[in-house]
């Protein structure tokens, strides 16, 4: 199954350079100020620690020289642009911005609203937790919304044969090579071929491009889709008839949902998700916060 008719990402490597937020600098601040020569921390959203050595008027770290940071604003992630320090933010008709969690792995907002759950764990345990009920190991999973691919790196952590992942909005992609928790092909496989069979990121709208994958071909299903408002066309029975058509028989699907307020929306999307799963051939039942289903 090569699915050639997809045009692949080319392969980006991260962003390597430090990644600020007001916490961090603060600290460095804080560490000069008391005359210490080095501060130890992390400088990758709490993926890894290391040192940074400090001089009066800036800061070395990895070899390069940095200038100590002005006045940071609060939830928002900084990254080093050649000239200055700026937000990881984007502007294209929305908002799109990454955003600091105590738990390390950073969350992303369009236009304020936060896209991943962060209030009571890490939203890279979460995708682990909701990943682990289709059980990606040995099978080819489809990945319909890839957003800050923390479904895709949980796949490839629990040892996916092949995951196919689509993501429409091009300023997502852009946030995901400054995030260091985000999957980065050459990390996969550093021969790229291999790696690349493993993990296809494909920039596309996949309400229209699952148009295009063959019946039966994918062992199991990641929906994450962006709330009903913004896009009610992932919540169609069009679309779920088509998930049921890629889907093989027994294959697992999980839907993410959240909870959206039944008294200020007037409607009960995780109920209405799971009744039009059932017609389009699914065995669903809510779980999580989102529906488990199963293709009969």
């Amino acid at each position: 199954m090569r699915h050639s008719y997809f045009r692949r990402l080319p392969v980006v490597s991260h962003y390597s350079g430090p990644l600020l937020t007001q916490p961090t600098a603060e600290a460095l601040l804080t560490a000069r100020d008391a005359g210490a020569g080095e501060w130890t921390g992390s400088l990758d959203l709490g993926l890894s620690s290391g040192s940074a050595s400090l001089e009066m008027d800036a800061w070395h770290w990895r070899g390069q020289r940095y200038p100590y940071p002005r006045v940071l604003k609060d939830r928002t992630i900084y990254y080093w642009d050649g000239d200055e320090f700026a937000s990881v933010s984007r502007y294209s008709g929305s908002l799109i911005k990454l955003v600091p969690t105590e738990w390390g792995a950073p969350t992303f907002e369009i236009d304020g609203i936060k896209m991943l759950p962060t209030s009571k764990e890490s939203p890279f345990e979460d995708a682990r937790r909701k990943v682990a009920l289709i059980e990606p190991h040995g099978k080819v999973v489809l990945d319909t919304c890839g957003g800050l691919g923390y479904f895709a790196a949980c796949c490839l952590e629990a040892g996916v044969a092949r995951i196919l992942s689509f993501e429409k909005n091009a300023d997502v992609l852009w946030l995901r090579t400054l995030n260091p928790w985000s999957p980065d092909l050459d990390e996969v496989d550093p021969d790229a071929a291999a790696g690349a069979d493993r993990f296809q990121l494909t920039h596309a709208d996949v309400s229209q491009a699952i148009a295009q994958i063959a019946d039966a071909s994918v062992d199991a299903l990641l929906h994450d889709p962006p709330r009903f408002g913004i896009a009610g066309e992932l919540y169609s029975q069009m679309f779920y008839d088509q998930l049921a058509r890629v889907l093989r028989r027994g294959g697992r699907l999980f839907h993410y949902t959240g909870s959206p307020n039944k008294l200020t929306s007037g409607r009960d999307v995780p109920r209405e998700v799971e009744k039009r799963l059932q017609k389009a051939g699914f065995k669903a039942q809510l779980a999580l916060d989102g529906v488990l289903a199963t293709r009969r």
